[in-house]
């Protein structure tokens, strides 16, 4: 299974949010790692470890789309998908499993399964089959403005300008996808971990203090003189939010 991603999503929820997805597997480093790939994308991700959690997590977290792993230490993932239809919600599910008989993918994809996906995968080719999902869905609508302001902060994702109080601040292009990867999660603290696996991918091998460096960097150009958005949430990582 591969695990590089480059793509960032195009598709959002109808009133401006990131797509929200279900993760629903009991191999927990699999679910991490779908997790981060679709973090990556800049989704809003849920995961539980077996089939109750998963249900009590779409009545609350109300998922875009969930990706369902059929076999699960509970119940399966076919009883699952039963009363998520039972809360009358029609959320595109992809169906995850080591099996590949025609018989247990026709099985999924009568039970109300929308695709299918058999292990071992590519992160890459589950990312696009639930961006198919959601588009043909109608959950998702496509991004349309290609920037993202936070207070008085402006970043222009395809001229790759940023701005604060309307000054131009020159960054470089490490220092561009930090704050990207800031200003799609406003207000949430990012942990270096994540700050790592977005900014300089899974595979990098450097420590975490490159986090720290970087941060220290952008705060020079974005909070230079000016009231402070980027935040130490000691502990825990970093969040940027509008300046008070």
């Amino acid at each position: 299974m591969t695990v590089t991603s480059t793509a960032r999503t195009d598709l959002q929820r109808p009133d401006g949010g990131a797509l929200r997805v279900l993760v629903v597997d009991d191999e927990a480093n699999l679910s991490e790692l779908l997790g981060m790939a679709l973090r990556y994308e800049g989704w809003d991700v849920r995961t539980a470890a077996d089939g109750g959690e998963a249900v009590r997590a779409a009545r609350s977290f109300r998922p875009d789309a969930v990706v369902l792993d059929v076999m699960l230490p509970d119940i399966d993932g076919l009883e699952v998908l039963r009363r998520l239809r039972a809360d009358a919600t029609d959320v595109p599910v992809l169906f995850l499993t080591a099996k590949d008989a025609v018989e247990d993918r026709v099985a999924g994809l009568t039970a109300g399964g929308d695709d299918y996906v058999t292990k071992p995968f590519s992160l890459e080719e589950v990312v696009a089959r639930l961006r198919g999902l959601v588009r043909r869905s109608g959950m998702a609508a496509a991004r349309q403005e290609p920037v993202l302001s936070v207070g008085d902060l402006v970043l222009d994702e395809d001229s790759h300008e940023v701005f604060r109080g309307g000054v131009e601040v020159k960054l470089t292009a490490t220092e561009f996808e930090l704050l990207r990867y800031l200003m799609r999660n406003p207000r949430r603290v990012l942990s270096k971990a994540q700050i790592l696996d977005r900014v300089w991918n899974y595979d990098f091998g450097g420590q975490a203090n490159i986090v720290e460096l970087y941060v220290s960097y952008l705060r020079r150009k974005v909070d230079a003189g000016r009231a402070p958005m980027i935040h130490t949430v000691r502990g825990a990582g970093y969040v940027l939010k509008p300046a008070a």
